[in-house]
């Protein structure tokens, strides 16, 4: 890559196609693992999906194994541990390919995961030796307790505590985590503790060791087949060698695999919702309503084109940001830095992309399956449908991995805060927004060039973000931290801006590669995608300004967000048409 993006950089650097992954770039073998995830949920997991979600005794664990034989929980683990050492892109296809597996999913993601990854990375050789080289076959599976009944989203307000035993041999742990994920078969826990009180810190603790107990099944709203339980430390002895990481340095185990785990949630999430739409698009096929296929009715091809629309946007902002996260991870290797420090380095530096995929995922699977529901009319709230399944299963996605409004927050938090140290330069863009704003308008520059118009509305899409953030920064100063709402609207806003970027981008490439009479398809998907993310934008931030601003100044502000929110007449719908007229020939939607 000529000019590598840095995290954020996209909202004040202009990217070009020929620099963005796409997953049209896939490589063979990318491609044989995705076929192999769709294979392996086909043969092995759907067929048992309801004796599963009856938590049969011994089935899940099973199916951990036979995934672990198959290579599919060692994907980003080093050959030297028993992993088979691929790139990130690769892990991530396995995240998306198995993700339409229901709570099965939910137990490979948990165990490669937060499961895996915090020993991977931050434990010592012998720790990795001892438990990941376990993990990474399934012989072992993984668990994670961080959260407690008083400490949700405020991880850090933990209760647990653990305390030197008298000989130095031993730290004893006393107090509860719940919805442990994996929790009630799990071989291997990371546990955080507060050490004295008051550092956090970072434990390995096994199934059996003294003082360790779990509660029992959980019964949830969904993802019924995976295991959630309560966990107990009563005077919990666990060995001083398995501190994880630093006395007091837990927060950084936390924080960095949530990094990761926020975009490995999106894959799932995609995974998820591409199953879905494929049921939904041969339920339309084949019902029969007023003696013609629902297919044949506008209001249901609506559903299915924007359920096309926001999965085919999702995969493209998530593919463009794992490779990004790879580059990062082979530049930091390349300079010297360990295996562990560069990719918790390239996941850091793209936390911000990582929050946004998290929403945005989550959100895409939540609409998917709440529309194909009510495509598949009474039907769809029948246990006989896996649509379902799929719509209860959904729900829990936008509150784990932090919780959608704690994102939203981070999102713009994040941004703030490395514009403060100088990491990110969003004053001197946001001063020629403010300049631009005074001048007359410029309406035909660059008119010739393909997709001039479209490049042009991103780019003053995020021209509405600085104006925007900058005002909002400006009026409110440290009281921002406290106007959530605002927060929240400015998030949005970026959201829309990176996927609206991302998929122009990938129309760019695949224009350029194949000639622009072969991408029909993408091209309506973007063109209605931008069209409609105008929209949104201009709502997010009207919402936003005027929270804080009043007379001329809001007058001023609000001119400005619709003249950079002002997209071309399209008709939606025709396009609309023609997407689903192309998920309903083949019968599918891509997986």
């Amino acid at each position: 890559m000529n000019n590598p993006i840095k995290g954020a950089e996209w909202l004040i650097k202009t990217s070009l196609p020929a620099d963005t992954f796409i997953p049209e770039d896939f490589n063979e073998e990318q491609l044989m693992v995705k076929e192999m995830c769709a294979a392996f949920l086909d043969t092995e997991v759907l067929p048992v999906i309801d004796r599963i979600d009856k938590m049969e005794q011994g089935l899940m664990p099973s199916l951990v194994v036979k995934a672990g034989e198959q290579g599919l929980l060692g994907a980003s683990i080093p050959e030297a541990l028993g992993g088979l050492g691929k790139d990130f892109i690769t892990s991530t296809l396995v995240n998306e390919g198995l993700g339409g597996g229901f709570s099965f999913s939910v137990a490979v993601a948990a165990h490669t995961g937060i499961g895996t990854l915090p020993i991977l990375y931050f434990g010592t050789d012998a720790q990795k030796q001892k438990y990941v080289t376990k993990l990474a076959t399934g012989e072992w599976k993984g668990a994670y307790g961080l959260t407690e009944p008083n400490s949700g989203s405020d991880a850090l307000g933990a209760k647990t505590t653990a305390k030197l035993s008298a000989d130095g041999k031993h730290y004893i742990l006393n107090g509860q985590k719940c919805w442990i994920t994996n929790g009630g078969f799990a071989d291997v826990y990371t546990v955080f503790a507060k050490v004295d009180g008051d550092k956090f810190t970072g434990f390995i603790v096994e199934r059996g060791f003294e003082g360790f107990t779990q509660g029992p099944e959980e019964h949830k709203m969904g993802i019924k087949g995976s295991s959630t339980v309560q966990l107990y430390f009563q005077d919990c002895k666990v060995p001083v060698e398995n501190v994880l990481g630093e006395i007091g340095k837990g927060h950084i185990i936390a924080f960095n695999i949530l990094n990761i785990g926020r975009l490995k949630l999106c894959a799932a999430a995609l995974g998820g919702a591409k199953r879905t739409a494929s049921l939904s698009v041969v339920y339309a096929n084949t019902r029969e309503q007023f003696k013609q296929p629902i297919a044949n009715f506008g209001a249901i091809k609506n559903k299915l084109a924007e359920m096309a629309i926001r999965m085919w946007v999702c995969e493209t902002a998530l593919y463009r940001t794992s490779k990004w996260i790879d580059d990062k991870e082979h530049e930091l290797l390349n300079a010297g830095k360990p295996f562990n420090e560069a990719l918790l380095g390239a996941a850091e530096e793209y936390a911000i992309e990582c929050a946004i995929l998290k929403v945005y995922g989550s959100e895409v699977l939540d609409y998917v399956v709440d529309e194909g529901v009510q495509v598949h009319g009474g039907n769809g709230y029948s246990d006989e449908y896996l649509v379902s399944k799929g719509y209860r299963d959904s729900r829990i996605n936008r509150i784990y991995e932090g919780t959608n409004e704690i994102n939203r927050l981070l999102t713009v938090d994040m941004v703030l805060k490395r514009a403060m140290k100088g990491k990110l330069d969003l004053m001197g863009p946001a001063m020629a927004v403010q300049k631009e704003l005074m001048s007359i308008p410029d309406f035909g520059a660059g008119d010739d060039e393909a997709y001039a118009a479209e490049q042009k509305l991103v780019a003053n899409f995020k021209k509405a973000i600085l104006m925007t953030a900058g005002a909002a920064v400006q009026k409110l100063m440290m009281k921002i931290e406290s106007e959530q709402e605002v927060l929240m609207n400015i998030a949005d806003m970026a959201i829309e801006t990176f996927n609206a970027e991302s998929a122009l981008l990938r129309l760019m490439k695949l224009s350029a590669s194949r000639g622009e009479g072969a991408v029909a398809y993408e091209k309506a998907i973007v063109q209605t995608y931008l069209y409609d993310a105008a929209d949104r934008i201009n709502k997010y931030g009207k919402d936003a300004i005027n929270a804080f601003a009043d007379g001329d100044e809001q007058r001023f502000m609000l001119l400005g967000l619709k003249r950079f929110t002002k997209a071309a007449s399209f008709n939606s719908k025709e396009a609309k048409r023609y997407i689903a007229n192309k998920l309903l020939s083949e019968n599918k939607y891509p997986l």
